[in-house]
């Protein structure tokens, strides 16, 4: 087994400041089989029953890209709509996707209906399913981090309108829609906190004992 010692710790707690949600990408290609080896990689992360249910989809047909560019769109404008009027303003300068920039983009699903793990550990908690797609999905960032690449995870869009645009199995769970490339810049604060947005608090307000 490999020795995982003080300075390998404190490498990884660095990669998981430094992690970050990036926005601004430059446009530079990502090298040849990069963006494969990190989705092989992702795909070492826990999965209920071993189903590995995850479903990666590269989004790059530009009219496909286009759709997906518009259902953000769309969303967003509600989204602005419905800010509290302090808030609307500040929301409005917030940059919350950077799919103009980056060089690739991939929209991850769950199958939920796969029999692989023979529906093990499925029973009381269906949901375990979308849960594994999350950590495959974390898993991805910090390799892609890992070798100065960044992520951006965009939730402001209509899953179905997702399902839709690209032309996957309607079963699949849109989970998230990634955008992936060199950041512009580096930086250990959210983007959030940097903006005034909102800030981190201490982890002891969320843990409980009994």
């Amino acid at each position: 087994m490999p020795q995982f010692d003080g300075d390998f710790r404190a490498r990884l707690y660095d990669l998981l400041r430094w992690r970050r949600d990036v926005r601004r990408f430059k446009r530079e290609p990502l090298p040849d089989g990069a963006i494969e080896r990190l989705l092989g990689l992702a795909c070492l992360a826990p999965s209920v029953g071993l189903s590995e249910p995850w479903r990666f989809v590269l989004v790059e047909d530009p009219a496909r890209r286009a759709a997906i560019r518009a259902n953000f769109e769309a969303c967003n404008a509600e989204a602005l709509a419905m800010q509290e009027p302090d808030r609307a303003a500040l929301y409005a300068r917030l940059k919350l996707q950077g799919m103009d920039e980056a060089p690739v983009q991939v929209a991850v699903f769950a199958d939920r209906e796969t029999v692989q793990g023979y529906r093990l550990g499925r029973l009381t908690m269906p949901e375990t399913i979308d849960y594994s797609v999350v950590t495959a999905i974390h898993t991805f960032w910090l390799a892609a981090r890992a070798e100065g690449i960044g992520v951006g995870w965009v939730s402001i869009i209509d899953p179905k309108g997702v399902t839709a645009a690209l032309d996957v199995p309607e079963d699949w769970i849109f989970i998230g829609y990634l955008c992936v490339g060199y950041p512009q810049t580096q930086d250990d604060t959210p983007t959030l906190e940097r903006a005034g947005w909102e800030h981190r608090h201490a982890p002891e307000n969320v843990v409980l004992r009994r």
